[in-house]
């Protein structure tokens, strides 16, 4: 058991930095969602092609990611020990979705080698957030 102890400044930098990055996941989330007909439209033939043969369940996984990503800032905010279950909840919907994305779609033929650049950067942070909020428990700044 540890005990509980104050969280140094770079705590609260870097959990609101993470919350922000969240936060622009989410955005991306409902602008992905909720694309106008105007947006679709001005997608190039093959990237409306793939976000028209997009499963449904790939949404679903998304929004667990992002849901769950930005729940995990805000309860490490909180200072939280349920924030490393939610930051591990997401990570994991990150992986099947970025898998997804990457061997089941086109997006190296539409988008190039630059289609690795964001997927590599969302598990790499997601990754560091559990291995973060894990650690920030065992210091015992979350509890």
């Amino acid at each position: 058991m540890t005990k509980q102890t104050k969280p140094n400044v770079s705590f609260w930098i870097i959990s609101a930095l993470a919350l922000l990055w969240n936060l622009s996941g989410l955005m991306t989330f409902f602008m992905e969602v909720f694309i106008t007909p105007d947006a679709l439209a001005a997608l190039s033939d093959a990237e409306r092609a793939m976000y028209e043969t997009t499963p449904t369940w790939t949404k679903v996984v998304f929004a667990i990611a992002t849901f769950g990503g930005t729940l995990g800032c805000i309860f490490l905010l909180m200072k939280k020990k349920l924030a490393v279950q939610l930051f591990i909840i997401s990570l994991a919907a990150v992986i099947i979705q970025m898998a997804y994305y990457l061997l089941f779609t086109k997006a190296m033929e539409v988008y190039g080698s630059a289609s690795l650049i964001m997927p590599s950067a969302v598990i790499a942070i997601g990754a560091l957030l559990v291995w973060y909020s894990k650690s920030t428990r065992i210091k015992g700044w979350i509890s």
